[in-house]
């Protein structure tokens, strides 16, 4: 295997490239990234650099010595648009194409957005958009969220840092509906109303109004929330749409790419990373797609490697999922599958202190643990998510006597 292609300049496509050299690779690496800039780390794009504490460079994944020294062929600003595995090759969206022997799927996702056009309607997914945003706090005085996933969460605690008014809507009943069991979740509500944020659950949004440029957001039971800035974070659009007709199969929905637990896409030679991976999860029970900066790093490496390995000698993938979210200098911790749980347990601290590790559970297992404020101990725990733990076996371990 003399060329590979990596379809993606993320962080699953960096990962990708330096788990193909840390394994001797010397063959030729092409890097297809639809944006302009060198990989970089997306994080920080909700916390830091609006909030003045970042800048663009500083969010670089690697330095430029360090990119370079992995000997890349480098098309930054050109897109895939076409995957054609009669000839091994990728389309650009120049018209180009780019064979290789092997291709990394490490696409990604965009932002999903609105239906609206008025200027002050913002997503936040690339540097541009970050850079949009954080020119928008210093005039606008007030800023609506909507969607209380983490980047909303994020953005809200990071406009009250500027000294924003917020508002955080949200149609479902609790943030992080898709993330955290709902006990939990409430938690988190708490913490923003603690922190000033007029969080409004339950009401999906109607409509954006305004004249010229955004005035209010127009929810659902008719009410309006006025604000000159709106974010939305509603979600993402997965990358998927240049591998149309190539053979490689996608989940049902925008469920991404159906890839085995070594990686591989259902074309020979082509596997995939990242935010589009679908893959099995023997531990949580069928499949799952992890939209997290830990897991585009070690996906993308455990693919990479069964891509120069070939049959027989691959490893298998069994991550146990962690993700951190930075919200009024507190950090909030996800190790595992949080949602849906039947049991929840605050094994220490208390949710009314706003210090705690919160154990969840389905079907007698441990699934999934959630600290706040308390990384020690959270992180503790991560041995009990890397094999079948049950409850009282995850209850024990934190020598938690449940109350009768």
């Amino acid at each position: 295997m003399r060329d590979i292609v990596i379809a993606g300049a993320g962080m699953a496509g960096l990962h990708s490239a330096e788990a193909l050299r840390d394994a001797g690779y010397d063959g030729r690496i092409t890097m297809i990234g639809a944006e302009p800039h060198r990989p970089y780390s997306r994080p920080p794009l909700s916390k830091e650099v609006l909030t003045g504490v970042g800048s663009p460079k500083g969010v670089a994944l690697r330095g430029d010595e360090q990119i370079d020294a992995l000997g890349l062929d480098l098309r930054l600003g050109r897109a895939a648009v076409r995957l054609r595995p009669g000839d091994r090759s990728v389309e650009l969206d120049d018209g180009s194409l780019v064979r290789g022997d092997g291709l990394i799927i490490a696409t990604g996702a965009a932002a999903r957005r609105p239906a609206t056009d008025l200027p002050g309607v913002h997503v936040l997914r690339t540097i541009e958009d970050a850079e949009a945003v954080r020119d928008a706090f210093g005039s606008a005085g007030r800023i609506a969220v909507v969607g209380a996933g983490f980047v909303g969460a994020e953005v809200a605690a990071s406009a009250r840092a500027a000294g924003l008014e917020a508002v955080l809507i949200e149609a479902a009943p609790t943030p992080l509906m898709r993330a955290v069991d709902p006990r939990v979740g409430a938690v988190l509500t708490e913490l923003h109303r603690d922190n000033g944020v007029d969080v409004r659950l339950g009401t999906p949004v109607a409509g954006f109004e305004g004249a010229g440029r955004v005035e209010r957001v127009r929810l659902a039971d008719g009410s309006a929330v006025e604000a000159p800035l709106v974010v939305c974070g509603l979600g993402v659009e997965l990358n998927t749409g240049w591998l149309a007709g190539s053979g490689v199969r996608l989940a049902d929905g925008a469920g991404g790419v159906l890839c085995d637990a070594h990686g591989r896409t259902t074309v020979p030679g082509v596997y995939a990373a990242g935010d589009l991976a679908n893959f099995p999860h023997p531990r949580y029970g069928g499949r799952m797609r992890l939209e997290h900066w830990t897991n585009a790093g070690e996906q993308a490496a455990v693919s990479a490697r069964n891509l120069l390995a070939g049959e027989g000698a691959q490893e298998p993938y069994e991550p146990v999922p962690y993700f951190w979210s930075d919200q009024y200098k507190l950090k909030i911790q996800l190790l595992g599958q949080a949602a849906p749980a039947d049991t929840v347990e605050f094994v220490h601290g208390s949710a009314e202190d706003r210090k705690f590790v919160a154990f969840l559970g389905r079907d007698g297992l441990l699934t999934g643990v959630l600290g706040l404020r308390s990384t020690p101990k959270t992180m503790r725990y991560r041995p009990l998510l890397a094999e079948r733990t049950t409850w009282d076996e995850a209850l024990a371990a934190a020598g938690f006597t449940p109350r009768r």
